[in-house]
This record gives structure tokens, C-alpha cells and sequence, in this order.
């Protein structure tokens, strides 16, 4: 008889604590969202807020970025060796996040071969967001780089232009993104739009005021 007991009581204290861990583990676990909204995307970029004292400005800026070595020229064909870096800002007058005066978009291209570079004719920058083509001016030349050993002939060319607010948010907003800068075309990744939606994210731009009803 005293041997049933105790192999109750023994039963009892492992239901008791297998129902502690499984109610623990109820608590533990996050909450499902209700909105249906997907959630957010770890783009491994990074992206900092700095005031720059003598531009007088906020800057919001994402770190170049790997894009692509997937680069197609006008043709369709695979530009072999070609690879992109992709680099933003936000400028914001003053020491405030409240309004954006623009923002600057650049680009990077390294390869092996010399012959990729970008003359001022082939620096024409359009974009595509989810179907809506922008054709944004011709991009400047920041520096185009090249080798230092005499047998090393590794290019490396960045071109930066400044677009307006409004455009870059069409940018961050979008599903689907597709730079052409000349005849060089690339598709940004999931990660790369994720990082300028993360970047539009961080600046608190006011609400429009709420449309007051019409009289009669």
C-alpha cells in the first residue's frame, strides 16, 4: 500500500511539472501579429544618424551595401567580374529628423577589368519601381580608382546624385527595384530595399492635418 502511494505522489509531481513547463512556454513564446503584416526583414545593413556641424545638417546615411555581381549590359548579356555596392543618405537641415531637403543615391562598381568604367555619356541614372520608370539626370563621378601594383588592374568607380525625397520614397516603398545607369543594369535584393525602407522608417515626418468635412 505504502509502495502505490509514493508512486502516486511520484506521478503527480511529474504532471505538475510538465504542466509548469508547457505554461512557461506559453508565456515565452511571442505573440502572433494580428495584422497580417510580414515581418520586418533583417537586412544586415547598416545605417547611421550623425549631425554633420559643417553642413549644418542631420544626415541619415546607409553604409555601402552589397548589391549585386549579377550586372546585364544593353544588350541583355552578363557583364562577367562587374559587381555593385549601393550607398544613401538623408539630409535633413539643422538638428532635426521632421523634414528631408533630399536625398543622395551612390553607386559603386568594382571589377577586374578597366574597360567597365563609366564615361559622362553612359552616367545617365533611371530607375524602376514596381513598373514606374524615373529617369533621375546624369550621376557625378566621386572617384574611379584603379589598381596600385602595375600587374593589378582592379577599377573601382563610385557616382553619386541627389534626388528628391519623394523619389526615394517611391524607392524604399517598392516591391521590386531596377537601377540602369547607362547601359548597366542591375536589380536591387530584398535586403538592399528593406535597408532604405528602414532608412525612410527613421525619419518622423508630420502627419498630414485630417480633411475636415464639407458643409452644404
Amino acid at each position: 500500500m505504502k509502495r502505490f502511494v509514493t508512486l502516486c505522489c511520484v506521478l503527480v509531481t511529474l504532471a505538475a511539472g510538465v504542466c509548469a513547463q508547457s505554461d512557461g512556454a506559453r508565456r515565452t513564446a511571442p505573440a502572433p501579429t494580428l495584422s497580417g503584416e510580414p515581418m520586418p526583414l533583417n537586412h544586415g545593413g547598416k545605417i547611421e544618424t550623425a549631425y554633420d556641424g559643417f553642413a549644418h545638417e542631420t544626415v541619415v546615411e546607409l553604409k555601402r551595401m552589397n548589391v549585386t555581381c549579377q550586372v546585364t549590359n544593353g544588350s541583355g548579356g552578363v557583364v562577367k567580374g562587374l559587381c555593385v555596392t549601393l550607398r544613401a543618405a538623408l539630409h535633413c537641415p539643422g538638428k532635426q529628423l521632421d523634414y528631408v531637403r533630399q536625398a543622395t543615391l551612390f553607386v559603386t562598381f568594382e571589377a577586374k577589368n578597366w574597360d567597365t568604367r563609366h564615361p559622362p555619356s553612359e552616367r545617365q541614372l533611371s530607375v524602376v519601381a514596381d513598373g514606374e520608370t524615373m529617369r533621375l539626370g546624369r550621376m557625378g563621378l566621386v572617384s574611379q580608382d584603379v589598381g596600385d601594383g602595375w600587374a593589378n588592374d582592379d577599377m573601382k568607380e563610385t557616382l553619386e546624385l541627389a534626388v528628391p525625397f519623394e523619389v526615394f520614397q517611391k524607392l524604399s516603398r517598392a516591391s521590386y527595384v531596377e537601377f540602369s545607369v547607362g547601359q548597366t543594369t542591375f536589380a536591387l535584393r530584398d535586403k538592399n530595399v528593406a535597408a532604405l525602407r528602414d532608412m525612410n522608417n527613421r525619419v518622423k515626418l508630420p502627419q498630414a492635418p485630417a480633411q475636415a468635412g464639407g458643409g452644404n
